[in-house]
């Protein structure tokens, strides 16, 4: 599979994102890839959540799944830090070896592209729309296409998320 099936329509691989530290975080490289997206912050109650999307990484990667995480300062500012600071923290507190994004807005006028494109897309209380809060989770099928969204408090070992994560990587 290409990156090109997944340049137009609706898939979220189809958008460009910069990487945290600079560069490209383009989504298109994960074509054929299972990937949870996941909008993430340094300072929120759900912070300690890294430690279970870090396990997700570790265990599922060589299957072909990949972790991306999307800082993002819009939820009572809890990621203020520089692509530096959020790069250390994240390394450091929670040894987070998954890939980041630059930091962007999932909300409102300057939502980013890629959240343009998840947030249609309904979680399993039927919630479509704005993203609620800092770990709002979105798996996306190696067919590029959204399959799954999960709620701010939805732990990223959770059974159904992991029963997501295996269905899409045996599909």
């Amino acid at each position: 599979m290409t990156t090109d099936a997944f340049d137009s329509g609706s898939s979220p691989l189809g958008v460009e994102i910069g990487a945290l530290q600079g560069g490209s975080a383009g989504l298109g490289q994960y074509a054929g890839r299972v990937v949870l997206v996941v909008n993430v912050a340094s300072k929120c109650g759900l912070t300690p959540q890294y430690t279970g999307l870090e396990r997700l990484q570790e265990r599922y990667a060589e299957q072909g799944f990949t972790v991306l995480g999307v800082p993002c300062n819009q939820f009572m500012g809890q990621e203020p830090g520089s692509a530096e600071e959020i790069a250390e923290f994240c390394s450091a507190t929670y040894g987070v070896t998954f890939p980041m994004t630059e930091k962007v807005e999932v909300n409102g006028g300057g939502r980013h592209p890629l959240y343009e494109r998840l947030v249609g897309f309904a979680d399993g209380e039927g919630h479509s729309g704005d993203i609620r809060w800092n770990f709002e989770k979105f798996l996306i099928g190696r067919d590029g296409e959204v399959a799954a969204r999960f709620a701010p408090q939805t732990e990223p070992e959770a059974a159904e998320l992991v029963t997501a994560v295996e269905a899409r990587l045996a599909a």
